[in-house]
């Protein structure tokens, strides 16, 4: 028997042993090492060579990311590692580190109880450690942490013992900081989730050269950090290796510092799903009952050339089998499951059955996207996954042979299928396909994957900036009037808090949650009770408020009011791009009595009109994306550095010594940034590595707003005239 047929039975045999189950992600900033680590784990359960291993590269199993040499998609992989006696099955899961992939991240945290958070000892903890460390916690995920590339300090930095441990000790308390600070207000996590050298929950190592140490490893071997330096100072890395090898000490880590489904369930179901804590699905769901319902919520979409669309998931309760015919939420009807399997890296291997507590791979459900609950019984899906960032890029796609029209529409919408942080817009007039995704990488990988996976060559565009509107003071009272003069609606815009904008992007607060809890979410955020009593609606990052009393025939036409409002929030009165963070009170209506005067042709447009005259008179003002940027280059080249992120109308807000590096953060517009990594490059000789993680909104300069808005509306195709309220730039 093949020795990966021999793993896929062991992985059979114990998926009905919840409390032997690990499932985990590795996530890090990019470049530091998941998946060198994750092809060490792999080599130590036996599923690829030892000599190939941190080469190979395993779990990259698409050509582009062999060729960039980064993870685009997060890949998952079930393996078996015993400990202390005992067998255990381990689902993990290798994530992206780079920013234009944190979807993927997010997603995958989703599908898992414990995440290793793997960080560059010369590096330490960067902005995108701190993203996903935040994406694990939020969704009731326990991290443990691994600090790679430890042969860097022996070797290049030439570092002894005390400075090392010095060096070493001050990443776990940069990373300890982090998860003190995001755990602080998690009521349901009542331990203390810090890692610690002393309890074993930090590992050190060199995923490259293949060894690793913990404090109970240490023990174990006897050896220390005296001996570990003289053996990789006279090259006796193979030595290392074989004494104290990285896949031993990173799945004891696991086996023995992370939850099992059994013990994380209880805890994680109440944070991730809002149904009824009394019913039955919610018993089985917190037990882990394999002869409960079927739950499953998937977390990726994938395709497999020959067997079509795979959903993975996490089996939260009952047992998946092929042929059950299960409800996606959010359609109508059933899907049929074709086949169910486990994921053996890029392979997916069938299997009869996946009980509750596992990660499935399974075929037939074509209605399902990432983000979906499928189950037996109708149910409360569980609360959507709230992407950290959002789109701020956007390129125009188009096919260059007209017959592949039908073909790219279909790609495209396969696309979105696929990354929910894609967001795709096809125009049916123009026959433009615009596609928005969170960089300038995202959107090419996409691209190059659409010509060399699907055969359809394309054109495209510039990428385009996605801008937003927002309010900047409070508005007086606006009357809407309806084109037959018969309703009239008074509305007030005011800009809402900061927090309170976090909080509905964080999915804090939203319409999908009970009204009471909503009510103290957005209190605790700094509304008022009064106004928190009274929302009548939440879009995107806008809220509105209905403040009138008894007026008749409000509630039926409410509906249209909405739609109104959503209209002009979706496209804003300076240039159509989407309003955010404002508050919109309903003050007053006057309505026809008959309800055929009172119609959408009539609600609509009135609501609309109110709006967008409201935010001219709250001198409403165009945001534009911006990043943080952060360069590390050798001392001679930082001047070059800085003038690059202040030449791009950016600003440096720090600059210090790191090691034989200078490093210089900032912050810089995501519109400046287009064709950055070029100019750095020549800039510094090549000598610079840097990487962006995208920061929010910021209102653009006064003197840039005019002639960004008509190059927007130019692009647009609406006519060059701003309204003649707008005379503030």
């Amino acid at each position: 028997m093949g020795r990966r047929k021999k793993i896929v039975q062991e992985c059979e045999t114990l998926m009905d042993e919840p409390e032997h189950i690990r499932n985990i992600a590795i996530a890090a900033h990019v470049d530091h090492g998941k998946t060198t680590l994750t092809d060490n784990l792999l080599a130590g359960a036996g599923m690829i060579s030892d000599e190939t291993a941190g080469e190979q590269l395993a779990m990259d199993t698409e050509e582009d990311e062999q060729e960039r040499g980064i993870t685009i998609d997060a890949a998952n992989v079930s393996m078996t590692h015993e400990y202390e006696g005992q067998n255990h099955l381990i689902n993990l899961i290798d994530t992206p580190g780079h920013v234009d992939f944190g979807g993927d991240v997010t997603r995958a945290m989703r599908a898992v109880d414990g995440a290793l958070v793997v960080v560059d000892a010369v590096e330490g903890a960067m902005p995108q450690t701190e993203t996903v460390l935040r994406q694990a916690l939020r969704e009731g995920v326990k991290p443990t942490l691994f600090i790679n590339k430890v042969d860097r300090l022996i070797s290049e930095l030439q570092e002894g013992p005390e400075e090392m441990q010095e060096r070493l000790l001050a990443v776990i308390r940069d990373v300890n900081e982090l998860i003190r600070a995001m755990t602080e207000e998690m009521d349901d996590i009542d331990e203390d989730w810090t890692v610690s050298v002393e309890e074993g929950t930090v590992g050190f190592g060199s995923a490259l050269y293949k060894w690793g140490v913990s404090m109970p490893s240490m023990q174990r071997t006897g050896m220390d950090f005296g001996e570990i330096i003289d053996l990789e100072r006279a090259d006796k890395r193979q030595e290392l290796h074989e004494r104290t090898p990285l896949s031993d000490v990173v799945l004891d880590m696991v086996c023995e510092h992370f939850p099992n489904p059994i013990d994380a369930q209880p805890r994680r179901i109440p944070r991730i799903w809002r149904g009824d804590s009394e019913s039955d699905v919610a018993e089985t769901m917190q037990l882990v009952d394999e002869d409960g319902e079927v739950v499953l919520m998937v977390t990726d979409i994938g395709i497999d050339p020959h067997a079509g669309e795979i959903a993975a998931g996490r089996v939260f309760s009952g047992t998946i089998e092929k042929g059950q015919e299960l409800y996606v939420s959010g359609t109508a009807g059933k899907n049929r499951v074709q086949s169910v399997g486990i994921y053996m890296g890029g392979e997916r291997e069938e299997v009869e059955r996946v009980p509750a507590g596992n990660i499935a791979a399974v075929t037939g459900l074509k209605d399902a996207i990432a983000g979906s609950t499928v189950s037996s019984v109708e149910m409360t899906p569980f609360e959507s996954i709230e992407h950290i960032s959002e789109p701020v890029i956007t390129k125009s796609v188009e096919a260059q042979n007209m017959d592949d029209l039908p073909k790219l529409i279909e790609t495209l919408q396969q696309v979105a299928k696929e990354d929910p942080t894609i967001q795709i817009e096809i125009n049916e007039d123009t026959g433009e396909h615009l596609i928005s995704g969170q960089g300038e990488l995202h959107l090419e990988v996409i691209g190059q994957r659409i010509e060399r996976n699907q055969g359809i060559p394309i054109n495209t565009g510039e990428p385009i900036v996605v801008f937003r509107e927002a309010p900047q003071t409070d508005s007086r009272e606006v009357e809407g009037i309806s084109p037959n003069r018969h309703n009239r609606f008074y509305i007030t815009v005011t800009p809402l808090d900061e927090e309170i904008v976090d909080a509905i992007q964080h999915g804090e607060a939203s319409m999908d949650m009970p009204e009471l809890e909503r009510r103290e979410a957005l209190q605790e955020a700094g509304m008022d009770k009064d106004t928190s009593q009274n929302v009548e609606h939440i879009h995107n990052t806008n809220i509105i408020i209905d403040d009138t009393k008894g007026i008749q025939h409000l509630n039926e036409t409410m509906e249209l009011v909405l739609e109104g409002m959503e209209e002009a929030l979706n496209d804003g009165p300076l240039a159509a791009e989407p309003v955010q963070g404002s508050l919109i009170r309903l003050h007053d209506a006057r309505l026809h009595e008959d309800a055929i005067h009172r119609g959408p042709a009539q609600v609509i447009p009135a609501t609309r009109q109110a709006i967008h005259n409201a935010l001219i008179d709250a001198e409403v003002r165009l945001l534009e994306p911006i990043q943080e940027v952060r360069i590390d280059v050798p001392n001679d080249h930082m001047g070059a550095a800085s003038g690059e992120i202040q030449g791009r109308r950016g600003r440096v807000d720090d600059m210090y010594q790191e090691g034989d590096l200078m490093v210089v953060e900032g912050v810089a517009p995501v519109d400046e940034m287009i064709g950055f990594s070029s100019d750095i490059r020549s800039a510094t000789e090549g000598r610079a590595s840097w990487n962006t993680e995208n920061a929010g909104f910021q209102v653009m300069a006064d003197n840039l707003q005019r002639e960004t808005i008509m190059e927007i509306r130019e692009r647009k195709g609406m006519k060059q005239e701003l309204h003649e309220a707008i005379d503030y730039f």
